[in-house]
């Protein structure tokens, strides 16, 4: 069965993380490690079609979720990704550039 995110409803996206995140607790119950962070990404990429993408903006800078040592710069938003730069705790950017879910991003920094 095909499907997209994209086409869900508020209510379908809602019961999906909820879905996920049952099947990420069984996972973890039985030690299936790779199968816990499978369905913590899938969490993830479902929570950004709930999030209004229109609210982020290229230069902005947020903080990330789960990852205190670290800011994230927007370049650009294509979707639900935010493709963009880390930057560590000295303020030193790194080089690769990465795309990351909006649903990891928290509150903006600066602009």
């Amino acid at each position: 069965m095909s499907y997209r995110y994209s086409d869900f409803t508020m209510e379908q996206l809602r019961e999906e993380v909820g879905r996920l995140k049952e099947k990420a607790m069984k996972a973890e119950q039985l030690g299936e490690l790779s199968q816990v962070a499978i369905n913590e990404r899938k969490m993830q990429i479902v929570l950004s079609y709930m999030i209004n993408p229109d609210s982020f903006h290229s230069g902005d800078i947020h903080e990330l979720n789960g990852d205190p040592g670290h800011t994230f710069k927007i370049n650009y938003i294509n979707g639900v990704m935010a493709w963009g730069h880390r930057i560590n705790l000295l303020d030193e950017m790194y080089e690769e550039e990465e795309a990351i879910p909006i649903a990891l991003l928290s509150d903006k920094v600066a602009s």
